[in-house]
């Protein structure tokens, strides 16, 4: 076990201090996860950045997360490495129960490490119950990063026609593995999904409109209702690191965990339609395993993003109060193909000059919805209509 630590805290690194010489085709994929009760995440949001930076795809989780929740979410990221962050001194009540459930949901080739304040009379045994690395205070970060690609590197990819086989059986181990093996354009060996009969909904709009937490409402809405849902939650890449901060899980974790609300999320690598590469190939596969309803969140997009026009049934463009004007809700482009439109955050003042001017720059019968996912209003009319699209 690596006994190497990081006082992040304090640690402010630049932008793309720490990566490897030649970064790799397919960026690593770590789950960052604060466990517990523990309410302080500045040291892991450094962490979560600073990894972005080495060139790492990273899946935060965010605050107050259980074991089980991680873990489920490490089944459908397909993660290479999970990474703890724990700072209640909780970690030989924590860690065994992590483990134990890493080898419930059969990802044992999973490593596990942990970050935070650890006595050092402790490693012995962590490193015996199986933990990869600590990491305390001290350390520095570049020995971190390192041991991270390290422990991702020994990953070994499981063969197609065995994934194709578990995928039939409805395994979502098989399905989260195709996912990344479309990915990372491994072969498949002829494997294809079968076809499905979901409903595919793209939702898009600006950044900071609100799409995650609206997908995570609307898609609770519908599992309420018995539908099986997927998201694809895709967000952008740097363009200096080629890594990501994939953070719109963090509005959709659930505890208990939802077996049939299914999130992956997906970076852009370079694309410049606010979807990821091969998203259809995803879509597909989500599609042939049985899903009800398809959701697909796209970067945030502009006026010219409309890739997700082909990948999707239909769209729904998410707006918020003061958005624009009549002049600009009449531009072609994005407004031309969404087939819908919510006015999030509806409780916020211009809500109602907004729709005005959206509904008069229309011209036609496209439903708008105004929608406060924060307060659960407004989402059951949404719901109804995509329901009504099967």
């Amino acid at each position: 076990m690596t006994r190497c630590a990081c006082n992040v805290e304090d640690f402010k690194p630049e932008p793309g201090a720490y990566r490897p010489q030649q970064l790799p085709e397919h960026p690593p994929r770590i789950l960052l996860a604060k466990i517990g009760l523990d309410g302080h995440d500045r040291g892991v949001k450094v962490l979560a950045r600073s990894f972005r930076d080495a060139g790492l795809e990273v899946i935060y989780t965010g605050l107050w997360q259980t074991c089980e929740a991680t873990m489920h979410a490490a089944v459908q990221e397909d993660v290479d490495v999970v990474g703890v962050s724990l700072l209640s001194a909780a970690h030989m009540t924590i860690m065994p129960e992590m483990l134990r459930l890493r080898a419930e949901l059969g990802i044992d080739h999973v490593p596990v490490v942990l970050g935070g304040i650890v006595p050092v009379a402790d490693y012995p045994a962590l490193e015996q119950m199986g933990v990869a690395a600590v990491f305390n205070p001290g350390s520095p970060l570049p020995k971190i990063i390192d041991k991270v690609y390290e422990l991702a590197a020994g990953r070994r990819a499981r063969d197609a026609r065995d994934l194709g086989a578990d995928y039939e059986k409805k395994d979502v181990r098989a399905l989260a593995q195709l996912i990344t093996a479309i990915q990372r354009r491994r072969p498949l060996d002829g494997f294809a999904a079968p076809r499905g009969k979901a409903v595919v909904v793209g939702v898009t709009g600006a950044p900071g409109v609100g799409k995650s937490s609206f997908i995570a409402k609307l898609g609770k809405e519908l599992r309420q209702r018995g539908q099986r849902v997927a998201v694809v939650a895709v967000d952008p890449s740097s363009p200096v690191s080629g890594g990501a901060l994939l953070g719109d899980r963090l509005r959709m974790m659930s505890s208990p965990p939802d077996r049939d609300f299914f999130v992956r999320s997906l970076s852009s690598r370079g694309e410049h339609d606010g979807l990821a590469p091969r998203c259809r190939e995803v879509v597909d596969l989500l599609n042939g395993f049985g899903f009800d309803y398809i959701l697909v969140e796209t970067v945030g997009a502009g006026q010219a993003d409309y890739g997700i026009h082909g990948v999707t049934q239909r769209v729904i463009l998410v707006l918020m109060p003061d958005a624009g004007d009549s002049i600009q809700f009449s531009k072609a482009g994005l407004m031309e193909i969404a087939s819908s439109f919510v006015i999030n955050k509806a409780d916020l003042p211009g809500a109602d000059a907004t729709e005005g001017q959206l509904r008069s720059a229309l011209g036609d019968r496209r439903p708008v919805w105004r929608v406060c996912s924060v307060r659960d209003e407004g989402l059951a009319a949404v719901a109804d209509w995509v329901q009504s699209l099967s």
